[in-house]
């Protein structure tokens, strides 16, 4: 996901391309930037009206972050790129008619359409003519038109490049959408497309407290403290709003300076009633000799302080 800057999007002409970008991902937020900044008419759909900061979900679903702090209005995002949003859901493609339907049965006009949506394409697309490899991914060419299709592209972790299989992550996505519409450029202007290159800038991930581990090119990795101040600066950088900089700035520092002071949360399930052993209370099986449950029924310990976890995403 890209930083939300302001630009001066170039104001769209009349007779340029109506490109319609399905799915507000890293891929297709970077495509939507790119197209508005080429003059594009560019509408952006999606099924949610939030953009969501996919590397940092793990912080929120052990309560380092709140989900506010990584999401931002995609309505916002539109309005800053002279682009349109419409909330809805890809339901079908037709390149012929040149348009688009959503699921609620909207039509909307689309000279060329990306798409930038979700990991796997519905069972759906093979009555569109769009064909799908291992996986349910969409197979494109080298300038990543669909195979077959001269006005579908696909980028991101739906889009299996012929001849450059790519990891489904963040970076990968935002050159795919940048190249992609690179290309509708190249066509707007009767220009012959150009293959997609990968430029590997690198993997970061965190692997625990104060711990992570940095792998640039040429060899050059970083490690400890130094590459986890890395990974929260990149991260800080590619977040939407200024708001949400802030904000996830201060959590996951005072998480940092706090972390081995927290204490570890244990939940369980009521047992059901049943017959008491002796000496324990109804409800509760008694425990073996090495003093488990036998049962599985009591408490469990989910979250322990310095527990290490690992997550992964790209500098």
């Amino acid at each position: 996901m890209t930083t939300i800057r302001r630009p001066r999007p170039r104001p769209a002409r009349d007779n340029a391309p109506r490109v319609v970008v399905a799915g507000a991902g890293f891929g297709g937020l970077a495509a939507v930037r790119a197209l508005a900044h080429a003059g594009m008419q560019v509408t952006l759909i999606d099924r949610n009206i939030y953009a969501t900061f996919q590397p940092l979900l793990y912080q929120v679903a052990t309560a380092g972050l709140a989900g506010s702090d990584i999401a931002y209005p995609l309505r916002t995002i539109t309005r800053t790129y002279g682009a349109v949003f419409r909330h809805g859901e890809l339901a079908g493609i037709d390149p012929a008619a040149r348009q688009v339907t959503l699921a609620d049965g909207t039509v909307l006009p689309s000279d060329i359409t990306v798409w930038a949506a979700g990991v796997a394409a519905p069972e759906a697309v093979r009555r569109w003519g769009l064909p799908q490899g291992p996986g349910g991914r969409l197979l494109t060419r080298p300038d990543l038109r669909v195979t077959g299709q001269d006005r579908i592209f696909a980028v991101g972790d739906i889009a299996l490049t012929d001849g450059q299989p790519l990891p489904q992550l963040a970076q990968p996505a935002l050159q795919m959408g940048t190249h992609a519409a690179a290309q509708i450029h190249r066509l707007a202007q009767d220009k012959a497309t150009v293959p997609f290159a990968y430029r590997d800038k690198g993997t970061m991930a965190t692997i625990g407290y104060r711990s992570a581990v940095v792998q640039l090119p040429h060899r050059v990795r970083i490690r400890g403290t130094a590459a986890w101040l890395a990974w929260l600066g990149l991260h800080l950088i590619t977040l939407l709003g200024g708001r949400n900089r802030i904000t996830t700035l201060v959590n996951l520092s005072w998480r940092y300076l706090t972390w081995r002071h927290g204490g570890g949360l244990i939940i369980g399930d009521q047992p059901p009633a049943g017959p008491a052993a002796p000496h324990e209370p109804a409800g509760h099986p008694a425990a073996d000799a090495a003093g488990t449950d036998p049962a599985g029924t009591g408490p469990r310990l989910i979250h322990a302080p310095g527990q290490q976890h690992k997550e992964r995403t790209t500098s």
